[in-house]
């Protein structure tokens, strides 16, 4: 009994706004009182509120509700990529059908980012003659991330601005906000880093070059005549030089610190990960083979490797990251101590100066692997970043203190802390 009482108030709810019960109660008077009363005023009234109501009438028909259109990316990389945080222009081409006069167009859009957050765009467009417009607005700048637009409403009113009438155009373009990294000329401690364990059977080896060939290359002036490749110079003409194979440094791991708790804010977290992804960048420039540790709310560990899909793969998981772990450090390590092998260059990047930390690192060494730390988002002249630095650089481990992400070129090729 309820429920049919419900669902006949539910039938006798208005489906109007209060703006037309309105205007059809003005156009009623305006009809009893030309009908009852006569004269020119009564009809002069009928006669503009007819064509008012004729007008408003039509507008339903104006054809916003069948608007087509395009959304354009204007600074975006041809892989649909931008670097965390620059601004992203977006361009909207609208045409709608019909003749229809229609005096604007506010456009919504709605940009969506995967792990939260959205950024809602309002702009107006004038269409001309044949009916077109198009309108430019520029985001704010973005996290990193993946990202994409939802649907665009189009909305528009009469002349007088009684009435509103929408539409929709279904675009749902995306696109990849990707870290922010800078490039790294040289890593100079990277090297010095082995002269505890194997410093002698990997560093040593690293720098020689193998008996395999490796290809063909330009001759360079004070290649030893041993190098020449007597067969490619005879058949091209030119002077070329046998390429050799370099044995490869030692495997690297870098580990993100992924506990909220270790970090200050949003852009502390941000900073970490553009390290991660600078050394990445570097390493991949270098042909280096390094891995990934990233354990937080889901596990992510990726063996060392030189693959240009390997990298590829590490960037993906880069994108999104989050801090959402909870696991110590040490308690990671001992979980995945079976994947880690001797001798390998062991980055752990977090803000933390603490003993936990001290006790990871601690055993990175026992293991026979070589650790490092790098302190994001730390600056290096406070007296606290002072007393941890010297004291890792007395245990022979390198440590960072990196409090831009502009500071780490300096930092890893001239400043060793």
């Amino acid at each position: 009994m309820l429920d049919a009482i419900r669902n006949r108030l539910f039938f006798l709810k208005p489906k109007f706004p209060a703006k037309y019960w309105y205007f059809v109660l003005c156009f009623a008077a305006c009809t009893l009182f030309m009908l009852f009363q006569g004269g020119k005023l009564a009809f002069m009234l009928f006669f503009f509120m007819a064509a008012l109501s004729l007008y408003l009438l039509l507008g339903r028909y104006s054809g916003i509700a069948r608007t087509t259109g395009t959304r354009t990316l204007l600074n975006l990389e041809k892989d649909m990529t931008a670097e965390a945080g620059r601004s992203i222009a977006v361009r909207i081409e609208i045409q709608i059908p019909g003749f229809w006069p229609i005096p604007y167009v506010m456009m919504r859009d709605r940009l969506v980012r995967r792990n939260g957050g959205e950024y809602v765009a309002e702009t107006s467009a004038v269409p001309d003659w044949r009916r077109r417009g198009a309108a430019e607005y520029i985001t704010k700048p973005l996290r990193r991330g993946y990202y994409h637009f939802e649907q665009v409403e189009c909305v528009t009113e009469d002349i007088f601005g009684l009435f509103q009438y929408k539409g929709v155009i279904p675009l749902h373009d995306s696109f990849v906000v990707k870290p922010q990294t800078v490039p790294i000329r040289e890593w100079q401690q990277f090297h010095h880093a082995f002269k505890g364990h194997h410093y002698h059977s990997t560093t040593t080896h690293a720098t020689r070059e193998t008996t395999q060939i490796n290809g063909v290359r330009e001759y360079i002036y004070g290649d030893r005549l041993s190098r020449i490749h007597w067969n490619a110079t005879a058949k091209t003409g030119t002077w070329k030089s046998k390429e050799f194979e370099r044995e490869s440094l030692p495997k690297t791991v870098v580990m993100i610190d992924r506990r909220s708790s270790g970090y200050r804010n949003d852009d502390q977290f941000e900073l970490a990960v553009s390290i991660a992804a600078s050394l990445f960048q570097y390493g991949e420039k270098k042909d280096l083979a390094m891995g990934l540790l990233s354990v937080g709310r889901s596990s992510v560990y990726l063996e060392p490797m030189r693959a240009a899909a390997h990298y590829r793969r590490i960037g993906r998981h880069l994108i999104d990251v989050e801090p959402d772990g909870d696991y110590p450090l040490l308690e990671i390590l001992k979980d995945r101590a079976r994947y880690f092998s001797q001798g390998c260059f062991f980055v752990v990047i977090t803000p933390l100066m603490d003993e936990s930390l001290e006790q990871a690192l601690n055993w990175i060494y026992h293991r026979q692997m070589n650790p490092c730390h790098i302190a994001a988002g730390v600056r290096a002249d406070t007296s606290r970043a002072e007393h941890w630095l010297r004291k890792m650089r007395g245990k022979g481990i390198p440590a960072y203190a990196v409090a831009e992400l502009r500071d780490l070129p300096a930092a890893l090729g001239g400043r060793h802390w």
